[in-house]
């Protein structure tokens, strides 16, 4: 009697796909199979970890009171559990699926990335190491002539999900484009988006994920000196700040592109050309994250002779795959 696969998980229109080797690997799917996509390796029922990462506490013990004091707390890395059904058509192809899955997944070549994509086209990744789960057993419950189980096990050291596309934010200073041009129709207008002729401002800035992300800031000349600054809802106001060279020159010259990098891990201040500015950057930097929600950062530029441009870009950081 010819042996049955399960049916696999009911994810309805949710998409579940992992990539091994940084990313850079075969895509497998993980919630389609059937047809000729077999043989195949898909999802069974019981996943576990995909949802907020735990916490670590901090707390300091009182000698003169019950209990200890809080003191702050950060997200851990995460472990996922995902419990897969290996099916092949006979022995020589359930054999070589075992081997194309290790080798995508093996730890030696990079992390694995997680995608999640639902039935809006919304899509999470989360970047996690492989570490066991695919020792094997022979058990008639675990595995076949031509199935398999394994209980795939992964630790996230980032353990928050980001969103597939960057949230960017871009305003420009100086010479603007002229209202009528003689190579241009009056009709329609066209309003450039954040044209700003005041050298400070207030900038409203929505973050749609569950938790503070990190900008990139890319300041593109002439650009005399600057001042980014935000104040959180708790703690004082954070500044990224820049004086103007002694001897009146510009900061950022003209065709010249500053990035400044506030990401955890990266913290770089570098322009296109390679120049390190740290040193350029007033005394005491505070690279700042953005809160979820609406909030407000205020930044003040002073621009050379010619047209400027300021960008912000970050990626949304979410707590779980939805």
């Amino acid at each position: 009697m010819d042996y049955e696969p399960p049916e696999p998980e009911a994810w309805g229109r949710t998409q579940v796909t992992i990539t091994g080797r940084g990313g850079r690997g075969e895509e497998i799917p993980l919630t389609a199979s059937g047809g000729s996509a077999w043989p195949s390796v898909f999802m069974l029922p019981g996943a576990t970890g995909l949802d907020a990462p735990p916490v670590a506490l901090f707390s300091d013990d009182s000698p003169g009171l019950d209990g200890s004091i809080f003191r702050s707390s950060r997200a851990s890395a995460r472990e996922i559990m995902l419990p897969v059904y290996l099916y092949g058509i006979d022995r020589p192809t359930i054999n070589e699926l075992k081997r194309r899955l290790f080798y995508s997944l093996n730890p030696k070549s990079g992390p694995c990335v997680l995608k999640f994509t639902e039935g809006d086209n919304s899509t999470r990744l989360l970047t996690a190491y492989y570490k066991g789960g695919m020792e094997g057993s022979e058990g008639t419950d675990s595995a076949g002539f031509t199935w398999t189980k394994y209980g795939l096990t992964f630790v996230a050291m980032d353990p928050w999900f980001y969103g597939e596309r960057e949230e960017t934010k871009r305003w420009t200073f100086g010479e603007g484009e002229p209202l009528v041009s003689p190579a241009k129709p009056f009709f329609p207008m066209a309003i450039a988006d954040g044209v700003m002729g005041g050298p400070g401002s207030e900038i409203f800035i929505n973050n749609p994920g569950d938790v503070d992300a990190w900008p990139v800031w890319k300041l593109k000349g002439p650009i005399k000196s600057f001042s980014l600054g935000y104040t959180p809802e708790v703690g004082p106001q954070a500044v990224i700040k820049a004086n103007a060279p002694a001897d009146g020159s510009d900061l950022v010259p003209t065709g010249r592109t500053l990035t400044i990098d506030t990401r955890p891990g990266r913290k770089t201040v570098m322009d296109d050309r390679g120049t390190n500015y740290w040193s350029r950057l007033a005394t005491n930097p505070q690279f700042w994250s953005i809160e979820p929600g609406y909030s407000t950062g205020q930044f003040t530029v002073v621009t050379g002779s010619g047209k400027a441009s300021v960008s912000l870009t970050f990626l949304p950081r979410y707590a779980t795959y939805v």
